[in-house]
């Protein structure tokens, strides 16, 4: 070993002030173990929640390995953020490490035994012959859910590979993890954690959602522009911020949403209802970024509306409320974003979660106690256990909201089941479309219940837009028809027979329901 190199490996012997938790040392032992008994070129794979510091236990990793082997180490990451908050845990560690980005200069890769990588960065280096692998002995992949990594195993044929990632579930269906990793070891798990107080508990605010009109795309989860559609809409808008009024108002909240145009006008609905509100996503330059995460960490009651760039690699510890404004079919997506509410700080033993996308429905409470093991060597079993959207609505009864429910306080019952109504329709030889018009008469009874005069009815008709939506689109799954033109024109003619039927039928109807004409 020549100078240079050897000034490398010593540069590591510097003790680190870091103190490990049992669990985290637990899990050093284990993965240590590997490194003495497996072959060299093995893979293995390390699961811990989002929360529970794998970085701090791969940088202890790599500062034990360094001393007692003669090779070199190289972690891999698949976003620029990412590379440098892990150079820095490692500098905390002791570990000088070398970033290589794209602007790196790479003449003194030799004083270096520890590079840190952005995968794509790395793939044009290594493509290019520019970077020296030839004694890179350990290789760990953060985020390793992530495919992109793959194709960079062929370059890394001779060394010892370790995976670390929260969700050990594949982001393709197409490439299982189980095919690119020989083993599985489960770190402590999420009620664990939370038992003993290394993270906060998730009380979480469940809302029936009508998603029958989502589309789902080539890579498995439901398409951008099918959820835009929907969650851009003002009944879906009104639903997130009266959602946010009920459970977090004033406290600090991070929105996810399924698409830039939805962030937005996320944004300007809570602008124009007087709350302090920024949108993020991968648009914005580094300076906005550094501005607008500065902002969201200082203001107490900050609102910050985002798409996807915040689900890994970003720690608030300061957030109390993570809503869900979208669906995804992702479990890792799923616990990601709950993720980023999770961590401890002073007084925080819980934080809030809204879901708006039945996300609880369809993959059970964030931190079930998931059987990672059979899901890394079965995942296809799993995903296809999942229920499908249908299956989940199906169980819905839908309620109205109790601030308007209160507005129909004369009513006994305002529900009106669609799927029975439809059921008895066709058993009787009747069409369809007497499903709705009877939905539209029990609509206008309750409107007459509870006025006084036309004008009184027309104006509890326009509060029933939450009640129509779910209404069409169980009668949209009714007659197996749910394109969006098809669902939006629906909709609208629902609302314009509505009106006309109360003004038409006011007189009559109301003496029938309260025994006695109408004041002229």
């Amino acid at each position: 070993m020549d100078t240079m190199t050897k000034t490398a490996f010593e540069l590591q012997e510097k003790k680190t002030d870091k103190e490990l938790y049992d669990y985290q040392k637990g899990a050093l032992n284990e993965i240590f173990e590997r490194f003495e008994t497996a072959p060299d070129d093995h893979h293995l794979l390390y699961q811990l929640p989002t929360g529970g510091g794998k970085t701090v236990i791969f940088s202890e990793i790599v500062r034990q390995y360094l001393k007692h082997h003669q090779k070199k180490v190289l972690i891999m990451t698949h976003r620029v953020e990412l590379c440098n908050q892990t150079s820095k845990m490692l500098d905390s560690f002791g570990v000088i490490s070398k970033v290589v980005n794209s602007t790196a200069n790479l003449d003194d890769q030799e004083r270096y035994s520890c590079f840190v990588a952005m995968v794509e960065t790395l793939n044009n280096r290594l493509n290019d012959d520019m970077l020296d692998i030839s004694d890179i002995g350990l290789v760990i992949i953060d985020e390793a859910h992530y495919n992109s990594f793959t194709k960079l195993f062929k370059f890394f044929d001779k060394s010892f590979i370790l995976g670390v990632t929260a969700t050990p579930l594949s982001s393709n269906k197409n490439l299982p993890m189980k095919d690119n990793y020989d083993e599985l070891i489960t770190g402590e798990s999420i009620g664990s954690l939370i038992e003993n107080e290394f993270l906060a508990r998730a009380e979480v605010h469940q809302y029936n959602m009508g998603l029958t009109s989502l589309e789902i795309g080539s890579n498995g989860d439901y398409t951008v522009k099918s959820s835009e559609d929907l969650y851009s809409s003002t009944a879906m808008l009104d639903k997130l911020v009266e959602a946010y009024k009920e459970h977090s108002k004033g406290k600090k909240t991070l929105i996810f949403n399924n698409g830039i145009n939805t962030s937005i006008q996320v944004y300007y609905t809570f602008k124009d209802a007087g709350f302090p509100v920024m949108h993020l996503d991968n648009t914005a330059t580094k300076k906005q970024r550094k501005q607008i995460l500065k902002w969201f960490k200082e203001t107490p009651d900050a609102i910050l509306t985002s798409v996807s760039i915040l689900t890994t690699g970003f720690d608030e510890p300061t957030i109390d409320t993570i809503i869900l404004n979208r669906a995804t079919k992702s479990l890792t997506l799923y616990y990601q974003m709950i993720g980023r509410g999770s961590r401890i700080l002073n007084n925080k033993s819980k934080f809030t979660v809204i879901d708006l996308g039945n996300n609880y429905h369809r993959f059970g409470p964030w931190g079930a106690d998931l059987d990672w093991q059979t899901i890394f060597h079965n995942p296809n079993f799993y995903m296809d256990r999942l229920k499908n959207d249908e299956e989940i609505e199906s169980t819905f009864k839908h309620e109205m909201p109790e601030e308007i429910r209160e507005q129909f306080a004369k009513s006994e019952e305002v529900y009106f089941d669609i799927k029975e109504t439809y059921v008895n329709a066709v058993s009787a030889g009747e069409s369809s479309k007497v499903v709705l018009e009877r939905s539209i008469e029990q609509h206008a009874k309750i409107c007459i219940e509870n006025s006084e005069d036309v004008y009184d009815a027309l104006a509890l008709a326009k509060l029933l837009d939450v009640d129509i939506d779910y209404r069409i689109q169980m009668y949209a799954k009714c007659i197996s028809r749910s394109t969006y033109n098809f669902l939006s024109w629906l909709k609208d003619d629902y609302k314009k027979r509505l009106t006309a039927y109360l003004r038409e039928n006011f007189d009559r109807d109301f003496e029938k329901i309260h025994g006695y004409p109408p004041e002229e």
